[in-house]
């Protein structure tokens, strides 16, 4: 509570106090003399008085200082502080892919810090830094004469000390004993740290915009560079935006930071650490800031996943402020091959079902071309990938268009008609019109220097990619989507979609398990159960043939008889004990893919083939180290048999042969060691391609969110499965002399060679040759 004192008047004061003045025309009468023993009890007296104020106002003080230190921080905690900084993510090469951070800080020491910056600072915050104690007592004194006039809404005053005490222990809150916490703590970093210490805390913990923390983050950001490297301009800007980071942002507020930035070099000027000069010609300079280019995460859906786990194990303020390393499964190369393969592979869709149009146009949705921000455009792209664009200007033979915001001339597109001609359409205004949002591939050429680009199309439809290392469950890749920027869904590990033929695999599985033989014969006839009536998906019959060409060319007819001869129960039991965590309900269509599984299941479940019968659970990191480089965890990941090795080997057989002349023939122009199976689903509403080689194991699906028909004919093979040969072909690449294990011993299978015998043999027994069920 702020006291007012009120010196009392002299009886003999005027009104306004003054020493009344002797009336006109009478003269005063001189004062008797004070004697000498009176005036020794005065000055007892006063002297008495005078040491009791003292000793008043220093108990005052020390129970002030008392009550308002009482929960304050020590500062020997100071010396084992670390600030908020970023955890990193690395791929299995050492590599960074992404971070995490609740506050974006570099902390660098107090070299990392350009003297000119040091000089601008200290000229703006603090011009006694170097002398004062920790606080400035003519600046309290009149902020608190501030106070105590303004009813406690606390002024400035803070030195930098100060400012280092409140972002580092206090809270925002303008009260008077927030500033006296503020002063004492001031007062003991000073007494703990060196002036160079606290200039280094001070300037790796302000907030200074735009979610940088700390003057190396801000440079950075702001003009791409480091904090050492700053120029004269550059610096003062930088040291006028703690007072202030949105208020002086140079982004939302340019005008401002301008008249900021140029106090500061006139605060630099007077404090004589420029020459009138050096000030002159930098208030002549524009503000210059150069943003860094957002960097997109090469890998979004799997930081996502890395997150989420890391979250579970360590708690989000130790995932986000903590600094981690954390080393995961991820290959860099093989994401950027997934990304482009799905990318490609969703495009070449599009172009197979023609120009839809139907675009969206934001002038029509009361949107102007001026201020419209995509979300796409929030990260970096180059040659080679696909954005949303805003078309601007449409002539006959040319569509122009933009990629980022207006003014930037890199961000400028143009596309002519070869760029379209895969539409039909032969003139650009028959296509689009100006502020149609478009989907384009940018291309590394240009015309008349404005960036070239294809026109593709974005109907809606998702694709999903995930890659593990057969040994060891490292995923070394991961696509969830189509655009990240515009929608986060996991399709690779959240989405259940129907499995179609890919779950054959489970079927034959338990058949072999069973004493089923890829040479068995079994027929390909029509066939009912109970009101259930199947049919294959060319809707014809081949009546006998092997089980290894049954599999191959993934007919539904013998798939079923299976499933009915061992017992669906028995089928559902194989796909659990492979990791499939679906409630799968105990009906015969099940052997067809009628059970929705996720992408992360299925691969997981088909590396058990190349590994021998044993599943090795995927997992995403390898070791996570905190800032000094501690282990503080490494992944185990969880292995187990699922299935014998002579099981496993025989479905091998069987996988080849899909790959080799079956419906994954198209993947024979690898000329490698290679098992899969296709996958389409009713009404081709989901399109698979789950395979292995074997050291890799990879799968894709595509479909549309709504579950939406793909189109007539767009099976796994013909829609998946060019994604997946795309990336197997990278994957496979450092691996030219892999075999599956055994395969010198037990070579793969020429199942085509084996014709359908007209008659029962001692190798088909007679029971499975002519089982039917009724």
């Amino acid at each position: 509570m702020a006291l007012t004192l009120n010196r009392p008047r002299s009886r003999r004061a005027g009104r306004h106090g003054e020493p009344r003045r002797p009336a006109r025309g009478r003269a005063s009468a001189p004062l008797p003399p004070i004697p000498a023993n009176r005036r020794r009890k005065l000055a007892g007296r006063s002297a008495f008085a005078a040491l009791l104020v003292l000793a008043i106002t220093t108990g005052s003080l020390a129970g002030l200082i008392l009550v308002y230190s009482a929960d304050l921080p020590q500062i020997q905690e100071l010396e084992q502080y670390r600030p908020s900084t970023i955890t990193d993510l690395y791929d299995r090469k050492g590599r960074v892919i992404g971070s995490f951070a609740l506050e974006r800080r570099e902390v660098v020491g107090y070299d990392g810090f350009a003297p000119i910056l040091r000089e601008a600072v200290i000229s703006i915050e603090d011009k006694n830094f170097e002398s004062h104690g920790g606080v400035n007592v003519f600046r309290v004194i009149g902020a608190a004469w501030h106070d105590i006039r303004s009813h406690g809404r606390a002024q400035g005053a803070s030195t930098l000390t100060m400012q280092l005490a409140r972002n580092l222990f206090l809270s925002d809150e303008r009260t008077v004993s927030r500033k006296m916490q503020e002063a004492y703590l001031a007062i003991q970093i000073e007494r703990a740290f060196t002036k160079q210490q606290i200039f280094t805390l001070y300037a790796n913990q302000i907030y200074l915009g735009s979610g940088n923390y700390g003057f190396e983050a801000a440079s950075e950001y702001f003009f791409s560079k480091h904090a050492k490297d700053l120029t004269l301009t550059e610096a003062a800007l930088l040291a006028g935006l703690p007072k202030g980071p949105v208020a002086f942002s140079p982004i939302f507020n340019p005008d401002k930071a301008l008249r900021r930035r140029n106090l500061v070099l006139s605060e630099m000027e007077s404090d004589g650490v420029i020459t009138h000069a050096q000030a002159e010609a930098a208030r002549q300079a524009s503000l210059g800031f150069h943003l860094a280019e957002p960097q997109s995460s090469v890998a979004p859906w799997f930081q996502d996943e890395v997150r989420e786990e890391l979250d579970k194990r360590f708690g989000s303020d130790e995932v986000h402020e903590a600094g981690l390393r954390v080393d995961t499964t991820l290959d860099l190369d093989l994401q950027k091959v997934a990304n482009r393969a799905v990318a490609d592979g969703l495009a070449a869709y599009e172009q197979r079902h023609g120009w839809r149009g139907h675009l969206e146009n934001i002038l029509t949705a009361g949107q102007s071309l001026v201020a419209y921000r995509h979300p796409d455009w929030a990260v970096g792209y180059g040659p080679g990938d696909y954005v949303h664009a805003l078309v601007t200007r449409v002539l006959p033979l040319e569509i122009h268009a933009r990629i980022g915001p207006p003014g930037e001339p890199d961000d400028e597109i143009l596309l002519l008609p070869q760029d379209w001609q895969w539409t039909g359409q032969r003139y650009g205004d028959d296509l689009v019109k100006p502020g149609d949002m478009i989907y384009v591939q940018l291309s590394d050429s240009t015309d008349g220097g404005v960036r070239r680009a294809a026109l593709e199309q974005d109907s809606g439809v998702q694709g999903a990619l995930l890659a593990i290392d057969n040994t060891s469950g490292d995923v070394l890749a991961m696509v969830g989507g189509r655009d990240y920027a515009l929608s986060v869904f996991n399709r690779a590990t959240q989405a259940q979609r129907q499995v179609g033929s890919s779950f054959k695999p489970y079927v034959y599985t338990a058949a072999i398990e069973n004493g089923v033989k890829p040479t068995d014969i079994i027929l390909d006839t029509p066939v009912h159960f109970g009101g259930y009536v199947p049919h294959n998906y060319e809707n014809d019959y081949k009546g006998a043939m092997t089980i290894a060409n049954a599999f191959a060319e993934s007919r539904n007819i013998p798939a079923l008889k299976l499933a009915a001869r061992i017992g669906i129960h028995k089928v559902i039991d194989i796909a659990h004990q492979f990791g499939v965590t679906s409630d799968i309900p105990a009906f015969l269509p099940i052997a067809l893919g009628a059970v929705g599984i996720t992408l992360k299941e299925q691969v997981a479940s088909y590396s058990v083939f190349p590994n021998d019968g044993i599943r090795v659970a995927p997992h995403l990191i390898r070791k996570v180290s905190n800032a000094d480089a501690i282990l503080l965890w490494q992944d185990k990941p969880a292995v187990k048999e699922v299935i014998s090795q002579q099981t496993a080997r025989t479905m091998i057989t069987l996988l080849e042969a899909v790959v080799q002349h079956g419906t994954g023939a198209a993947a024979v122009q690898l000329h490698h060691p290679l098992g899969g199976k296709t996958g389409t689903t009713s009404d081709f509403t989901d399109a698979w391609f789950l395979g292995f080689s074997p050291s890799v194991t990879c799968g894709v699906w595509i479909g549309y969110d709504s579950r939406e028909s793909l189109g007539d004919k767009e099976t796994g093979a013909r829609a998946a499965l060019p994604i997946w040969i795309d990336f197997m072909r990278a994957a496979i690449a450092n691996h030219p002399d892999e075999q599956f294990p055994g395969v010198e011993a037990e070579p793969p299978l020429n199942t085509a060679a084996i014709p359908a015998p007209a008659s029962r043999s001692r190798a088909t027994p007679a029971r499975f040759v002519t089982h039917r069920i009724q």
